[in-house]
């Protein structure tokens, strides 16, 4: 057995966690365990990080409660269900807060498709102070625990926590920060997927000791406690990132930090990262270990009712994925632009497929169940299955310049998968809409025709991000030829040719090194080949991805200067492609 095995469930598998201090009370609750605050509305489905770690910790049979998107203007809402009894867990929710408040042009969101109906306000007064989250909320929330418990445990964790655990930049202070755990004087941080390191927490907290060398987290040091640490230890234990003073004062060391840290992810090393903050250290633990097929399936088969807590409202999050399964973790692309592989790690984990189809039972006799599974995903879904030839590498950098010869893909398998979801009663329709690589597809035909004739909800997505192959090497992805060749095969494939194939790729706009010129290369090229680019974002320089580095240093991977589109420079990339596609478009309806 696992240690984190489930041993213990409460009765009542129907029912949501408690929310309110009279559901703890209906379970015969005097006090609680641990209680887990996010800034997403509470749905209680596998997708949402704070649902899973709760149904887990509830699994082992602590008392878990779910405060969701408190008041942040007083501390009344952390005293709602009294002092926990081990500790507050602390997430932002899904999504970085400023990632969920801003666009990347520092624009105000007027949508938060985490929260009721949409609304990111409390009421119709849209003021910042009327937001249901708050800005850099794994900090705000740390601060209201303590004022209403000075001497409680506070643990940060989730995606917020995980990508700003080290020095980073704010894209909507423009301004570099210190870690989130220095500036919300918590406890500790999980980092990552941290169903290991909140189980060993949560155990330790039990019996009251120390925190200390617990794989997947970050402590904050003394200058004293970290020299004693640091004196005591072996000489190729420490790895010392450039500390705060240093970054500020020589940008380029901003990105051998996150060159650094990514690398270390990647290799999956048992060193010690430490950096040196405006006052103190982070010293980080190694990643903890990445959970098997087994465990996956234990912990995607807990209790969840897939649902918004009945205080929540309509959540249009969960409409998306209410009838989504997840059936694959970690990602070994290492595209520069995204924090995938930065939080779920480099390596592939796929569940096993009884387990897969027992939860389509599952969902398929839900009241509101019409007949399709909306997504058998994952952050790429054609990697389900894959495994290493050689059992793994430190590189674990497996799609570029090009397939790794030792990836191995399993076609046989998803096909499996599908095709055992299709036959069960009920099932109508069955999607794949999480990303997938185009180079992956090319090497599974099989798996590829099955996509395009019956597994694909409208049209297939792609994500080619951009043509230029400058802009493509800085953003990690393979050349523009493969986008060639990949259209090419799909057409000739393609039962009606060129008019019945419908290909929606999507693009990135602004990124690192990107030009107008390359932008109007960009939207010709898709328009040569017959696409039309209906999705295109503006670059988000967000926390914990290379990108990000290169943004702030004006420099690549190998420390050469690259141009930086000014802000005005990115909204003309914007308007290119606009002008090209979308206004083309109104104007073929008028005609």
């Amino acid at each position: 057995m696992f240690p984190w095995v489930p041993n213990t469930m409460h009765p009542n598998i129907l029912s949501h966690l408690p929310a309110s201090r009279k559901e703890c009370l209906e379970r015969g609750w005097q006090e609680v365990d641990i209680v887990l605050v996010t800034g997403d509305a509470y749905v209680d489905h596998p997708s949402f990080g704070v649902a899973l770690i709760g149904r887990l910790l509830e699994a082992r049979g602590y008392r878990v409660a779910i405060l969701a998107q408190p008041r942040f203007d007083r501390p009344d809402d952390f005293r709602r269900f009294g002092r926990p009894r081990l500790f507050f867990g602390i997430t932002a929710g899904n999504l970085d807060s400023i990632v969920a408040n801003y666009s990347g042009s520092g624009k105000v969101r007027d949508f938060d498709a985490y929260s009721k109906d949409g609304n990111p306000y409390r009421s119709q007064t849209k003021s910042k102070s009327n937001r249901l989250r708050p800005d850099r909320a794994s900090i705000v929330y740390a601060n209201l625990a303590r004022s209403a418990f000075p001497d409680t445990t506070v643990i940060l964790g989730g995606v917020e926590a995980s990508l700003r655990r080290f020095v980073h930049f704010d894209y909507k202070q423009n301004r570099l920060r210190g870690s989130v755990l220095t500036d919300a004087k918590a406890d500790i941080l999980v980092y990552g997927m941290g169903e290991n390191a909140v189980l060993e927490i949560a155990e330790r907290a039990a019996r009251r000791a120390s925190f200390e060398n617990i794989d997947g987290t970050c402590l904050r040091l003394t200058d004293r406690q970290f020299q004693e640490c640091y004196a005591s230890a072996p000489p190729d234990v420490f790895v010392l990132l450039p500390a705060w003073e240093e970054i500020h004062q020589q940008r380029k060391l901003f990105l051998e930090a996150e060159l650094c840290i990514d690398r270390h992810a990647r290799a999956g090393s048992r060193e010690l990262l430490a950096q040196r903050q405006q006052s103190g250290w982070i010293l980080q633990q190694p990643a903890a270990r990445t959970l098997g097929e087994e465990e996956l399936d234990q912990l995607y088969n807990l209790p969840f009712t897939r649902t918004p807590h009945p205080q929540a409202g309509h959540i249009p999050a969960q409409q998306m994925i209410r009838h989504s399964i997840t059936v694959v973790r970690g990602c070994c692309g290492n595209c520069s632009f995204c924090a995938i592989t930065r939080h779920q790690g480099p390596q592939i984990v796929s569940r096993s497929l009884p387990s897969v189809v027992e939860e389509v039972h599952r969902i398929s006799r839900m009241d509101d169940f019409s007949g399709t599974i909306s997504d058998l995903g994952g952050p790429t879904a054609n990697l389900y299955g894959s495994s290493c030839r050689i059992g793994g590498c430190r590189r674990h950098d497996c799609l570029y310049p090009k397939i790794c010869e030792h990836l191995r893909l399993d076609e046989v398998r998803t096909l499996a998968l599908l095709e055992n979801v299709s036959t069960i009663e009920g099932v109508r329709h069955v999607f794949i809409s999480s990303g997938l690589r185009m180079e992956l597809l090319l090497k599974t035909p099989k798996l590829l025709k099955a996509l395009l004739f019956k597994h694909t909800p409208g049209s297939l997505k792609i994500a080619p991000e951009h043509t230029d192959d400058n802009v493509l090497r800085l953003m990690h992805k393979e050349k523009h030829l493969v986008l060639e060749r990949f259209v090419e095969y799909c057409r000739r494939i393609s039962p009606g040719g060129k008019n019945h194939l419908q290909l929606t790729p999507y693009i990135i706009t602004g990124h690192p090194g990107s030009s107008a010129k390359s932008a109007a290369s960009c939207a010709a090229s898709l328009k040569k080949l017959g696409l039309v680019a209906r999705q295109f974002q503006d670059f988000t320089p967000t926390p914990g991805t290379l990108s990000t580095a290169m943004f702030v240093s004006g420099l690549d991977r190998s420390g050469k200067k690259i141009h930086l589109p000014s802000p005005s420079e990115r909204i003309r990339q914007r308007t290119i492609f606009e002008e090209t596609f979308h206004r083309r478009q109104q104007k073929k309806k008028k005609t």
